[in-house]
């Protein structure tokens, strides 16, 4: 019940996901908050790159980031993070629907190299907590970005206040 319930919010969500990383101008992908934050097009990769750990959370028990060497492409070319976010998605979805109920609860760690940076602790908190909840907290940050930047912003759950107000 649980492996059915993530798939289908995977699904939704996927969507919504979509629909805010086709959202980023390149006019503005190199805008960045403050001198700490990522550019708009970092943080767009970033997210696009989370479903790519998808993969290594849900098939593997020990995954280590320092083996998986990614291919992101340029962060201020939209188009190819776009098509990453798309592979990634691909991946993922045949990552979720290869695994049982049961493998939610085994433990899973994550390591760089030697060093353990999360874990042991069961697959199904660490699906919730590192890969949808760590999507979802990006994709706001990206909503304020789009916003501080004058840039409009896709309904995720309904309308968004601007379409609401007839803007």
């Amino acid at each position: 019940m649980i492996l059915q319930s993530l798939i289908a919010e995977f699904e939704h969500e996927v969507n919504n996901t979509r629909k805010l990383l086709q959202a980023v101008p390149e006019r503005d992908i190199n805008y960045k908050p403050s001198t700490v934050s990522w550019t708009m097009g970092e943080l767009a990769q970033h997210i696009a790159t989370i479903y790519h750990w998808y993969a290594g959370t849900l098939t593997q028990d020990v995954y280590d980031l320092a083996a998986d060497h990614l291919e992101r492409g340029e962060a201020v070319d939209i188009k190819a993070t776009l098509e990453f976010f798309e592979k990634n998605v691909e991946m993922a979805r045949a990552a979720l629907q290869s695994i049982s109920e049961e493998s939610l609860q085994e433990q899973w760690t994550m390591k760089v190299g030697d060093r353990t940076v999360l874990g042991p602790m069961p697959r199904g908190i660490v699906a919730r907590g590192f890969l949808f909840n760590h999507i979802y907290h990006h994709r706001g940050e990206l909503i304020v970005y789009l916003r501080a930047t004058g840039n409009k912003v896709p309904g995720l759950y309904g309308p968004t206040y601007e379409e609401m107000a007839g803007r």
